[in-house]
């Protein structure tokens, strides 16, 4: 590609790879906004995919990190930690998701709390064809069971997981954040 070419895609002129780290969505942004919306606990399953961020919320003193064993345990601890006043949000990834559907009707459609869900949205991509089932087959899921979703790709997108945990709590629903890019940069050495 010619140089004048590059460029004109590339508006700002730089590197095309800082450009695009710059567009990632950093572990630090998440807890951020965990934090400004007053997220007491996150309950997952650790991962070699989330290592880093797993590690980075482990550190924070005012957040505390509660291990599952299966996707569908997390909103079952989510809702007894919403019941006893905490504000928990279940991070998982969209084939756990999907695999709890039972959960997800039971915990927080029938009871009617409020839940803030973090869905990696494994085999999702933005450019090309995606393969993988589990990517197709997220956001029907979602829509079948009557959960709204935003999807978060960058930091810049940061803001809706804010937007998110508020409908949840207008609503009393869950709400799901896809994180578009699967954790990428989550799992730093």
């Amino acid at each position: 590609m010619a140089r004048s070419a590059w460029a004109s895609r590339n508006k700002s002129g730089r590197n095309w790879m800082v450009n695009q780290q710059a567009a990632l969505l950093k572990p630090e942004t998440l807890i951020d906004e965990f934090k400004k919306i007053g997220v007491t606990h996150i309950v997952t399953i650790p991962d070699s995919e989330t290592n880093y961020l797993y590690e980075l919320m482990q550190e924070q003193d005012w957040l505390s990190v509660v291990p599952a064993s299966r996707e569908g345990e997390t909103f079952a601890i989510a809702l007894g930690l919403s019941v006893g006043g905490k504000v928990p949000v279940c991070l998982i990834q969209n084939t756990g998701m999907m695999e709890s559907g039972d959960s997800i009707r039971g915990m927080a459609l029938d009871a009617g709390f409020p839940l803030l869900m973090v869905v990696g949205y494994r085999g999702w991509n933005r450019h090309g064809v995606i393969t993988d089932t589990a990517a197709r087959y997220t956001e029907p899921f979602l829509n079948a069971m009557g959960v709204n979703y935003y999807l978060v790709e960058t930091d810049e997108d940061a803001e809706r997981i804010s937007i998110a945990y508020e409908e949840a709590k207008k609503n009393k629903r869950p709400v799901a954040i896809l994180v578009g890019d699967e954790y990428h940069g989550f799992n730093r050495v």
